[in-house]
């Protein structure tokens, strides 16, 4: 039988996976998008777990608000991500921090 404990160690290992790729490779924004994105994913897991073991539909429904911040976040990040290679050529975060005005 699955229990809560397997859904908080998948919910754990997403987490640290995202923190290690935001901070191992700080070269590619591409890569920091989707780490930042299986770190929102580790706690929607969080959420649908805790709230289907309380038997409440609050964290569901909260999960949902994270997946549509999620979504909007994702979308964005993509269109400044285009707009910023037009204008570079390339997508390096080294770069970024000569951008003025």
């Amino acid at each position: 039988m699955i229990g809560l404990h397997h859904y908080l160690t998948v919910g754990a290992i997403l987490f640290a996976l995202g923190v290690m790729g935001i901070f191992l490779n700080r070269k590619n924004l591409i890569v920091i998008l989707m780490a930042i994105e299986l770190i929102l994913l580790a706690v929607n897991i969080n959420l649908v777990a805790f709230s289907a073991f309380l038997g409440d539909l609050v964290g569901q429904v909260f999960a949902m608000f994270v997946l549509t911040v999620a979504a909007g976040e994702a979308a964005i990040g993509l269109a400044i991500l285009v707009i910023y290679f037009r204008g570079r050529g390339n997508i390096a975060v080294d770069d970024a921090n000569r951008m003025k005005g």
